[in-house]
């Protein structure tokens, strides 16, 4: 067990156990005596100790959940302040697109079916042979071999194997619906914006639009000496840069690293697009796990590629998300049944503020979505949820990181 996965299970026990120590102590209420008349009684907590321990868990995660909240805030705000998406400088007929899959073959035909009339260059990269029309299908060969696995090896194969006389390669996931796409800026790297559909389950799709809000900080990779993360599922690449960077490495984000390998060796550049794909958000509260897992556990292994300071934010960021729930979900039952916490009263407006940035990152994803889905606002009540559902996949990834990469589930058009 590495120090990573040692530091989030001590933390979570002392929550855990400091929080049913500070509820099923026993106790000793005392009454106003010499103050006012107006003071209320207060509830003084006898648990041998165990309550400081949760308090000073209950301010540890507080506070590194705070700094990541100014971080973004930061980010967002100032660094990413005045953002305008770049003019497209490079039109359809320098694009060559392709499409990643294992054998989805209905759910790609979906995707070929949604590219613009300009896009003449299309291919569909499988692990085995599929019908796609539209498109120019190729099953990765079973003796190919390099470091990357699974996606990042089909990526490499077809770097190697398809001639490319374009300027950029786009890369779509499988499930990438091209709502809206015109052209690339002139940048190295170019990010498409997600906006994820509704599958089969409501609390996953609401953990995607909570995605979306937190997302806004992307706007701001473009002036950072490296972005933070990047989404294959709607990514072009200069051909020289995919040339010279490669996919060739062993990771579970396989996007995510390629990003990072090319602004560490290469001088690019990087411009997020108004392009938007609809992809899937995951189908259950299962497949939702297991895909922040993978997200989790592949960013903490790849972030060593980092410069230093980048990578103590990767990490530091990780282990905010995986925790952030933890402050509202404890803080306000706790408060609601009068149990004194360290400082109470100063950390119950800290957890309340960062809850209402919870609340504010969900309402940004519905404003991202635009008015058609402004109705999904109501559920505002369920932001402590679904702050669990959207960092669940992460605590695992942490303690538990997958050795393989696995494809999440896709269902397709009802």
């Amino acid at each position: 067990m590495n120090t990573e996965r040692i530091a989030l299970v001590a933390v979570t026990l002392a929550l855990v156990v400091g929080g049913v120590a500070t509820l099923l102590a026993p106790t000793v209420v005392s009454g106003p005596g010499g103050a006012p008349g107006q003071a209320s009684a207060t509830t003084v907590v006898t648990d041998g100790g165990l309550g400081s321990l949760f308090g000073v868990a209950l301010w540890g995660v507080t506070l590194l959940f705070g700094a990541t909240a100014l971080v973004w805030f930061v980010l967002t705000t100032v660094v990413g302040a005045g953002h305008e998406t770049p003019p497209n400088e490079y039109g359809l007929d320098e694009v060559q697109v392709r499409i990643m899959t294992v054998d989805a073959a209905e759910v790609v035909q979906e995707t070929v079916d949604s590219l613009p009339d300009g896009l003449d260059d299309v291919h569909v990269i499988a692990e085995s042979p599929i019908d796609a029309r539209g498109a120019t299908v190729h099953a990765v060969p079973d003796e190919f071999s390099c470091h990357a696995v699974r996606k990042g090896r089909a990526q490499e194969w077809a770097r190697q194997a398809l001639d490319c006389r374009k300027e950029f390669v786009l890369y779509l996931d499988e499930d990438s619906v091209v709502e809206s796409f015109d052209g690339l800026p002139d940048a190295d790297i170019v990010q498409l914006r997600e906006k994820p559909r509704r599958t089969d389950s409501n609390l996953s799709y609401l953990a995607d639009v909570y995605r979306m809000g937190v997302q806004l900080e992307q706007r701001a990779f473009a002036r950072l000496s490296i972005p933070l993360f990047a989404w294959g599922g709607g990514i072009a690449v200069r051909t020289e840069v995919e040339e010279r960077t490669t996919w060739d490495r062993e990771t579970l984000v396989e996007d995510t690293a390629f990003v990072w390998a090319a602004f560490r060796e290469l001088d690019v550049t990087f411009a997020l697009s108004d392009a938007v794909c609809r992809n899937e958000a995951p189908p259950s509260l299962y497949e939702i796990l297991q895909q922040r897992r993978r997200w989790a556990a592949g960013n903490v292994q790849a972030s060593a590629m980092l410069p230093l300071r980048y990578e103590l934010l990767t990490r530091v960021r990780n282990y905010a998300w995986a925790l952030s729930p933890i402050v509202t979900l404890l803080v306000v039952p706790l408060s609601l049944l009068s149990v004194t916490i360290v400082y109470s009263g100063l950390f119950f407006a800290a957890s309340m503020g960062l809850a209402l940035c919870t609340l504010g990152w969900f309402l940004l994803g519905v404003h991202y979505y635009g008015d058609d889905h402004r109705h999904w606002a109501l559920a505002v009540p369920l932001a402590p949820l679904i702050t669990v559902v959207h960092s669940m996949g992460t605590v695992a990834g942490i303690l538990n990181p997958p050795e393989t990469f696995r494809v999440t589930t896709k269902v397709g058009s009802d």
